[in-house]
């Protein structure tokens, strides 16, 4: 065993599965195979269709067949149930419908569909959930304008479209997680949608693992001019909800009895992370530097920008509902921004073309960054759950660093990897596996890095690390 690894060395631990059976394919294999079916034609087609529909305002007309909400909605479930068909049923398909009441940013009580994809998984991981969304809702200048035009060809056609093929491509794979895939409406309303499908989670006590939202994903061109079309920013920071709910609790004012359990919950699970120093180690983290090793070690030459910030300042998407529930959620977009194609009426003015039109996306680009949420999705999939019970044994004074963990259940379980960083690196550097055991004593001093556990299935794929707590 090496006690030491390269950072490529490590990322790249996180994709190579190996197989115990004859004559089939690897799960390292199969990643190859999907990363290369992701289609940037398909992704363009359907980003077309949907801007297609003239406005995706939230409540815009909901009866017509070519204009509005509800004709966009109704595509999106019969082009996902046209995935299934072909993938053999095993992708099952629904509108999940629920009335918003009256609000800020709506005027009426109004109904709202959650279109949600969900392929089972298997076996000892099946009752873990990994969500994907995307948000098929726009706007126009006026956030209340339901009428005018509102092609949202990149906010967020192109999170939606990535969301669709990534359904559409792993619906014809096995894996050991459950997959959700969803596509939202109401996200420039208040993140409407997301908010329902999360609330109702945590109320039937669902195990959402990990959470990711695509918004904003189909650019890699700035206002002023910079183009990367090998980046996407991925924003992962779980503190900031955690604070503020935390915050409610304390002057007794939950806004809701479900947020009072999420409350709770995160008093439960989170709080004694952050007594113990893991502030920049909650699962949404973890969450983080998982997908940015997987997307790196499947695509060379892309890189993840991890950003330890909830979103873009003072901005939110879709995946703050769940934070704000004790889910691990990140959001990923594009390297930049340009303003001028976000949130505008479709006009020119002094020769500058405003809108959010297609022909300001960059289809390649969005088809690279579906393949990113593939490879961190997939390889997730396949890995088993977070290790519980892992603890830093500090009774003694030592240079040395011993660490403890409860032995996983899981049958696919192979063994057990202990990883770490340096205390200004985002990401993990070095690891050593252990094999079966489950107390290791490492000459690394514990006052110099921090540690993560992970547990290693006979595919070869790593679980979300879990930071470990003291043993006093």
């Amino acid at each position: 065993m090496h006690l030491r690894f390269t950072t490529f060395a490590l990322a790249l631990s996180l994709v190579s599965g190996t197989t115990t059976g004859q004559a089939q394919t690897s799960p390292a294999d199969e990643l190859k195979a999907m990363l290369a079916e992701v289609s940037p034609a398909r992704i363009e087609a359907r980003i077309r269709k949907l801007v297609s529909f003239g406005t995706r305002h939230t409540l815009s007309d909901i009866g017509s067949d070519t204009r509005g909400i509800g004709a966009a909605r109704r595509w999106i479930t019969a082009e996902l149930s046209a995935c299934a068909k072909a993938a053999g049923g095993r992708l099952q398909v629904e509108e999940q419908s629920f009335i918003e009441p009256a609000g800020n940013r709506v005027n009426q009580p109004t109904e709202l569909v959650n279109v949600v994809a969900t392929l089972p998984g298997r076996g000892a991981s099946k009752g873990r959930t990994l969500v994907v969304s995307g948000h098929y809702d726009s706007r126009n200048s006026d956030v209340m304008d339901p009428l005018g035009e509102s092609p949202g060809a990149n906010d967020d056609a192109s999170g939606t479209a990535a969301v669709m093929e990534l359904a559409c491509v792993m619906a014809r794979r096995q894996f050991d997680a459950t997959l959700v895939f969803m596509a939202v409406p109401g996200e420039e309303q208040g993140l409407l949608g997301a908010a329902q499908w999360a609330r109702e989670a945590r109320a039937a006590g669902t195990n959402v693992e990990a959470m990711i939202t695509n918004d904003i994903i189909g650019s890699s061109r700035g206002d002023a001019g910079q183009v990367d079309p090998k980046r996407l920013r991925l924003f992962a920071d779980g503190l900031d909800p955690l604070v503020r709910l935390l915050m409610a609790a304390h002057a007794n004012r939950p806004a809701s009895e479900a947020d009072a359990r999420a409350i709770a919950s995160m008093q439960a699970e989170l709080l004694p992370l952050l007594q113990a120093g893991g502030n920049e180690d909650l699962p949404t983290h973890q969450l983080g530097r998982h997908i940015k090793a997987a997307a790196e070690a499947a695509m060379p030459g892309f890189t993840v920008q991890l950003i330890q910030r909830r979103d873009r300042y003072l901005r939110g998407g879709d995946h703050i509902p769940f934070l704000e529930r004790g889910y691990a959620a990140v959001r990923i977009t594009e390297p930049f921004e340009n303003f001028a194609h976000q949130h505008q009426n479709p006009r020119t003015e002094n020769g500058v073309v405003y809108g959010d039109l297609p022909e300001f996306v960059d289809f390649a680009y969005v088809g690279d960054v579906t393949r990113a949420n593939l490879a961190g999705l997939a390889t997730l999939a396949w890995a088993p759950a977070p290790l519980k019970g892992v603890r830093l044994d500090a009774r003694e004074l030592t240079n040395d660093s011993t660490l403890e963990w409860q032995a996983s259940d899981d049958p696919e379980v192979a063994g057990y990897r202990i990883v770490w960083r340096e205390t200004d690196s985002a990401a993990w550097q070095q690891s050593r596996d252990v094999g079966s055991l489950t107390r290791v004593t490492l000459p690394v001093s514990k006052d110099n890095v921090v540690f993560g556990v992970q547990a290693v299935s006979k595919k070869g794929f790593a679980s979300l690390a879990s930071y470990p707590l003291p043993r006093r």
